[in-house]
């Protein structure tokens, strides 16, 4: 039975997903797009996502590359969402969702060519990106690649992370580009390729991009109709156009050092 949310003190991702938003980067397709030309993923390859949420992400890169994708995910009506999706798409030879926390990935003992997480690792403390990205070097096979996309904060930090933190209900701690390097090497892992935008997660543009003119229009039309979920995407919204100076996206590949 899918949880009713309270669209007052639900985490962002949650808020906008209820809305019908089905892209939660914040560098959007485009950004994601990058990353997989980076990964040249070729058929037979495996990888591991971190949070997979519905599989949308699973199901598109095993159509696309032909690989085989273990996805990790805690929340329950997701993780029932996804498999019902993988199943639709005839791909359960291909995906498989597992429950998990992404603080025990100890519990997976395969090694992968790829590990993905977008979104994840920003909504962490400094200790708790550590821990993650420590456990994903160890899930790596040798020369294998980890595919990030998360947010960037330019200036302002702490303004900026106690804003967002505010806004979108979760912890919010994104890093300078230095400061993504830096955890990056303290876990064994070189960061190698990277890119950086404007975070336009709620920008109309980005939005028709991401979701299609008739995806948009559908958000558009559930946020007008409901009071409660109305206030609380303006209110996320007004905060990315305040701090737009302030933060963006980066997506970066980076394998063990």
């Amino acid at each position: 039975m899918t949880t009713t949310l309270n669209f007052a003190t639900a985490p962002g991702h949650q808020v906008l997903a209820a809305a019908g938003k089905k892209i939660l980067r914040p560098g959007g397709k485009a950004a994601t797009e990058q990353l997989f030309t980076w990964a040249n993923f070729q058929p037979g390859e495996t990888v591991l996502e971190l949070a997979a949420s519905f599989g949308e992400s699973a199901i598109q890169i095993a159509q696309r590359f032909n690989v085989r994708v273990v996805g990790v995910e805690k929340n329950p009506d997701s993780l029932a969402k996804a498999r019902e999706n993988i199943k639709a798409a005839g791909l359960s030879d291909k995906i498989t969702i597992i429950e998990g926390d992404i603080f025990q990935l100890d519990k997976i003992t395969d090694k992968f060519d790829y590990v993905l997480a977008e979104a994840i690792l920003t909504m962490q403390s400094d200790a708790g990106k550590a821990k993650i990205l420590a456990a994903i070097k160890n899930h790596l096979k040798p020369g294998g690649k980890f595919l990030s996309h998360e947010m960037l904060v330019h200036s302002n930090e702490s303004e900026v992370r106690q804003s967002l933190s505010q806004t979108i209900r979760v912890n919010a701690n994104p890093l300078t580009i230095e400061a993504w390097k830096t955890a990056c090497r303290k876990a064994g892992l070189t960061l190698q390729q990277q890119q950086t935008g404007v975070m336009g997660l709620l920008n109309l543009g980005q939005m028709v991009r991401d979701e299609g003119l008739l995806g948009t229009v559908k958000i558009a039309w559930n946020v007008l109709i409901n009071t409660n979920l109305r206030q609380r995407v303006l209110q996320m919204r007004r905060n990315f156009q305040q701090q737009r100076n302030n933060i963006g996206y980066i997506v970066f590949i980076s394998s063990d050092m």
